[in-house]
């Protein structure tokens, strides 16, 4: 059977898409140049603005298709919360640039851009927490926006420190991470 190739407009938007995501982790989008991305993906700055409009819609582009990537590979589990938010910790270990990427996002576009795919992704979770909480599977102890938004820090507790607290990962093996989300997150729905 042949491999199937994509066509090279989905192709170049994809090494534009993997090259911006290096640049813009390290950098956020005020930081990033073109430049950069366009030479790491062999590419220039004309496909830049054919595929995304401007560099701006490079970065929202980005930051659908990693909140997008989120949810398909960790979508949320009201019947268990704490596996998903083990779950979601992996994903942030395996996938460093996605919690930097959201964090530029919210410090550099935030309420000025909101995006689809974030709004859709958290107001689809929302729902399905309010939704087990009516159900009694979730304690009503906290309303479904704050409750979600726990365990997704939680999840992110140890991926997303300030360089201070670097002694402090360091010093707690990535197993005993993982368990102590989960254990949190047992703990904060009184499992």
């Amino acid at each position: 059977m042949a491999r199937f190739t994509p066509p090279a407009a989905d192709a170049m938007r994809a090494r534009l898409l993997l090259a911006a995501r290096d640049e813009f982790a390290a950098a956020g989008l005020v930081g990033t140049r073109l430049e950069r991305i366009t030479a790491a993906a062999e590419s220039n700055k004309a496909q830049v603005f054919h595929y995304f409009g401007s560099k701006e819609g490079l970065f929202d582009a980005l930051i659908a298709q990693t909140v997008t990537e989120t949810s398909d590979e960790v979508p949320i589990d009201t019947d268990d919360l704490p596996g998903y938010a083990a779950r979601l910790h992996d994903s942030y270990v395996r996938r460093p640039w996605a919690q930097r990427l959201l964090t530029w996002h919210r410090l550099e576009r935030g309420e000025a851009a909101p995006l689809d795919a974030l709004v859709g992704a958290d107001t689809e979770a929302v729902a399905a927490v309010e939704h087990a909480q009516r159900a009694g599977v979730l304690p009503r102890s906290y309303r479904p926006a704050v409750l979600l938004g726990l365990v997704v820090h939680v999840a992110a507790f140890w991926s997303a420190t300030t360089p201070e607290f670097d002694t402090l990962v360091a010093a707690v093996t990535p197993a005993r991470r993982r368990q102590i989300v989960v254990d949190a997150v047992t703990a904060l729905v009184g499992d």
